[in-house]
């Protein structure tokens, strides 16, 4: 106590001053105690504005927060009032809203996949265009003020019918490209169910928990076709190195060293050293490394048991388990392994056997015509303009 009474008495010794008044010196002297008096209250106010400004302030900050919750709530409520207000108004300002929201819905959708064609199988789904018309015409007898909710309705299940119509266009091209080189369309579109999973959640299209048909059949459709063109774009379609000429075919050959028949379970693609090889496909590289007679190897794994193999490689530049897409750069071309010269050996093969490269190669003309479909759409739709 005493060594603080000290401390204190260090940080305010006593002063004197002296004042000289009518000729006369007087001396004042102010204690300790007093200089501490006056601090304690210099301080004291200084608190107590700080603690006045912070109250002022947080009162502020508070009603600028309430006033902002307020204003948001008063916009939610004069967005449904102004909706209630516009039904009470009369079902034509609500059916001229939904009309521009299908329109807008339209136009989305084929701003994505391009512009539908005219001229869709029919087959594929009903056509419920005349069905819809008569509709249209018996609601506005019986209820005239509902006329145009029936006509945003036809609109849009005759738009719901044609998307149907293009989503099976599409899966019978991809169907088709499939089977030209002798792979099963139904097999493709089985793997893409491999590896998915998750909760139940039902979709309905009725408040009574009920699926119109026609949706039921839009989405089992677009299912379908994503399914399809997922698995065209696994197979080897694109030329895994620049064609200068092919220089030994898939087959029967005589062997270049021994000169007697011999089986070529691929395709030679001549070229210099460093050249760039090229994935086939979208896949994942399922081995990297050496192979007896065939030098430095990369293998892709297409899925559904589809396998490319790219053999006699100067440097390889994938890694295992890498995922790669059609055109990406695995490797280069060299003369490692059995070989005469520098070339691409580029195998295709399905359940570890050897097909024929070819179709799969010259089938790249469907593919491109089917993946660049609706781009010529947009691009025919721009030029017409």
């Amino acid at each position: 106590m005493a060594s603080a009474v000290a401390r204190v008495r260090r940080w305010f010794p006593e002063r004197e001053f002296f004042m000289r008044s009518q000729g006369q010196v007087r001396f004042i002297r102010i204690s300790s105690r007093l200089q501490m008096t006056v601090a304690g209250g210099v301080a004291a106010a200084v608190l107590l504005w700080l603690v006045v400004m912070a109250a002022t302030l947080f009162s502020q900050f508070t009603a600028a927060r309430d006033h902002a919750a307020l204003l948001e709530r008063e916009a939610a409520v004069a967005s449904a009032e102004s909706r209630v207000a516009k039904y009470r108004g009369g079902l034509e300002g609500v059916a001229d809203d939904l009309d521009r929201r299908q329109d807008f819905i339209e136009k989305a959708i084929e701003g994505t996949i391009g512009e539908l064609p005219k001229d869709l199988p029919q087959g594929t789904v009903s056509d419920s265009s005349g069905e819809a018309q008569k509709t249209v015409r018996k609601i506005s007898m019986e209820l005239p003020e509902a006329r145009r909710l029936a006509e945003v309705e036809a609109r849009q299940l005759a738009f719901i019918e044609r998307l149907t119509r293009f989503a099976d266009a599409r899966s019978a091209q991809a169907e088709t490209a499939i089977r030209r080189v002798g792979l099963n369309p139904a097999m493709l579109r089985a793997a893409s169910r491999e590896g998915q999973g998750g909760p139940l959640i039902r979709l309905f299209t009725g408040n009574d928990d009920s699926v119109d048909p026609r949706f039921a059949r839009l989405g089992a459709s677009l299912e379908r076709m994503a399914a399809l063109e997922k698995g065209l774009r696994r197979i080897p379609n694109t030329l895994p190195a620049s064609l200068e000429y092919i220089s030994s075919g898939f087959g029967y050959r005589s062997d270049p060293f021994t000169g007697g028949p011999a089986f070529h379970a691929g395709l030679d693609f001549r070229g210099p050293v460093g050249a760039p090889i090229y994935a086939a496909a979208a896949g994942t590289v399922s081995f990297v490394g050496q192979r007896q007679g065939y030098g430095n190897v990369v293998e892709v794994s297409h899925g559904n048991g589809l396998m490319t193999r790219y053999a006699h490689m100067s440097r390889t530049e994938a890694r295992f388990g890498q995922k790669v897409d059609a055109g990406s750069e695995i490797g280069k071309i060299g003369n490692t392994g059995r070989s005469t010269g520098p070339h691409l050996h580029f195998e295709v093969r399905i359940g570890d056997r050897p097909v024929n490269p070819r179709p799969f190669l010259e089938a790249n003309r469907h593919v491109q015509e089917i993946r660049a479909g609706s781009a010529a759409h947009r691009v025919n739709n721009l030029g017409g303009k």
